[in-house]
């Protein structure tokens, strides 16, 4: 394992001596953590909670309160308060 993951860290080094001047390729790379992150944390955050609805209506609130620019915190902390309320809210409804 440990030589594997040497070779994949050693060969951009190896094959790259030169700066990347490519603009495609240095905003792909400038992109690509931010999708990796999110194609591996969308689908934990429908199925981490007892229903789809109310992990949809956390997320919701994470993205809005993340583009009016709210701190980490605060985003967190609400989306857990709506989940919260949304959980009560469906099993007082039947416990969907």
């Amino acid at each position: 394992m440990a030589g594997v993951t040497y070779i994949i860290r050693m060969l951009p080094l190896t094959f790259f001596k030169k700066k990347i001047e490519n603009p495609f390729i240095n905003s792909f790379f400038a992109y690509v953590p931010y999708a990796v992150l999110g194609a591996m944390t969308f689908p934990d955050i429908l199925y981490s909670t007892g229903s789809v609805i109310s992990a949809f209506f956390g997320f919701i609130t994470a993205i809005y309160l993340s583009f009016k620019e709210k701190s980490m915190i605060t985003v967190s902390l609400a989306s857990v308060f709506v989940v919260f309320i949304a959980e009560r809210i469906l099993c007082y409804s039947g416990c969907l």
